[in-house]
């Protein structure tokens, strides 16, 4: 029953909602995020090179639009990175990985949009901003029922998939490869969660922006050194991957349709739920962002071609796409690829065949290294996630007497004790609902953006001289 209704909710039709925003937005773009990339990376990454967003500071209450990227960063660089890659490559072959490029290329333009409309829209309450999918459903949209429908999904999915999914993974891994029991796993990861997102979103902001750099770049050095080992294999595994995107060579008629189609669903499906494109949630965390501008909801300055904080924060969540998937993504694939094509995959699926796959080239190094990042990763996930499922409860609540520092306490409870029992339960069940949340979530979103489509749309900046 759970097996279909999951198979129901991330069918073909949804698939086709999540491409179908992105394929608009990059067509009435002109191919923003290819024709224009020189532009928005050096809004983006390019800018970290000359310390331009490394060194900013934030309001009262607010963060960096660099720690609000490594935030973004920690919640989409998950176990999907890893686990998610490896599924895709079993149940989809090489070819999934090509559409999962696709996947990307178009997300980024709907993590655009998303972005955009979260910080354009945007209040301030108290200290703090608040934003997202059921800012712009009420404020802007007038669909408030949508906006509380898509908070309580949220807050549901973070109390799967952002905690108890993410807390499994660590529990299994640190007891596979270094033996630690999962009591002790359930007591240190939520107490060491606790201790940093009882801090508030600084605190948050302050260790996802010291984490993720350090975690990701250790990550893509390894990945880079199997590579370079297997270098001479580079030409066949780009061509397995073109062959099963489009031409199985080892299937005709009927099968061979069969097998392109499994490559497009598992290649989209994962690059999806890897960069989170379309799901609303970036659009929630970078409304933290809080530059120069303030006063959400105002026109973009007068000054042109000045960029406004919205259109920046939506080129970031483009970054942010990108470095997950096309880089990330990229990277584990290619490894796995790589190897397995020498030494075939030793029966192994999931993380276990990326720890088997950097073991072979690495050495008991490589396994302890894979597991070492879904630790850290995973940990990164559910920090981050802390701060999207309270906004959405506080959002949920607002009206009642669990809103304000009352609501903040109680969701923390709740997330925390679905940290300890993740670490602890057999969680197929809750991967499937995690998984139905998930894309539940994401209608009223993309319904949001396919209502404010030409607005955003015409949001898209061709060119700018100054970034606020």
């Amino acid at each position: 029953m759970m097996e279909r209704l999951q198979e129901l909710v991330w069918g073909p039709w949804m698939l086709a909602a999540f491409l179908g925003i992105g394929v608009y937005l990059t067509v009435r773009s002109g191919l923003f995020q290819l024709r224009r990339f020189p532009l928005w990376w050096r809004a983006t990454g390019g800018s970290l090179w000359n310390g331009t967003n490394r060194n900013q500071t934030a309001e009262t209450g607010g963060i960096t639009t660099f720690q609000t990227a490594c935030t973004a960063l920690a919640a989409t660089i998950g176990t999907g990175n890893i686990v998610g890659v490896a599924t895709a490559l079993t149940a989809g072959g090489p070819g999934a990985i090509f559409w999962m490029w696709v996947s990307a290329a178009i997300g980024m333009m709907t993590a655009y949009g998303e972005t955009y409309l979260g910080v354009r829209y945007r209040r301030r309450e108290g200290k703090m901003w608040v934003s997202g999918p059921m800012v712009y459903l009420e404020d802007r949209l007038h669909l408030p029922a949508l906006g509380l429908l898509y908070s309580f999904l949220c807050m549901m999915s973070s109390l799967g998939m952002g905690s108890m999914v993410q807390a499994n993974s660590v529990s299994e891994t640190a007891a596979y490869s270094f033996s630690v029991p999962p009591f002790l796993s359930a007591v240190a990861v939520t107490v060491l969660v606790g201790l940093v997102v009882s801090g508030g979103t600084k605190r948050i902001a302050a260790v996802s922006g010291k984490l993720m750099p350090a975690a990701s770049g250790i990550y893509i050095l390894f990945s880079l050194m199997v590579i370079f080992s297997c270098f001479d294999r580079l030409p066949q595994v780009f061509a397995a991957i073109w062959s099963s995107a489009f031409e199985p060579a080892a299937a005709a008629g009927g099968a061979a349709g069969y097998l392109v189609s499994r490559s497009v669903r598992y290649g989209v499906s994962r690059g999806v739920f890897s960069n989170e494109a379309g799901l609303g949630t970036l659009a929630i965390l970078h409304g933290a962002a809080d530059e120069e501008e303030s006063g959400g909801g105002v026109e973009p300055r007068k000054r042109p071609p000045a960029v406004s904080l919205a259109q920046k924060q939506g080129m970031w969540a483009m970054f942010e796409v990108f470095f997950d998937t096309i880089v990330i993504c990229t990277l584990t694939a290619l490894v796995i690829l790589l190897v397995t094509a020498e030494y075939g995959g030793g029966g192994y699926d999931g993380a276990a065949l990326t720890a088997y796959c950097f073991s072979r080239r690495l050495g008991a190094a490589g396994e302890y290294l894979v597991s070492a990042s879904m630790i850290v990763f995973a940990f990164a996930t559910m920090v981050a996630w802390s701060y999207m499922g309270k906004q959405a409860f506080l959002y949920l609540f607002s009206r009642t007497p669990f809103s304000g520092r009352a609501g903040e306490r109680i969701y923390l409870i709740l997330y925390l004790n679905a940290i300890f029992l993740g670490c602890l339960a057999r969680l197929e069940t809750v991967w499937q609902l995690s998984d139905i949340w998930n894309g539940l979530m994401a209608l009223p979103n993309l319904a949001a953006l396919y209502l404010l489509r030409r607005e955003v749309a015409a949001s898209i900046p061709e060119k700018f001289k100054t970034i606020p």
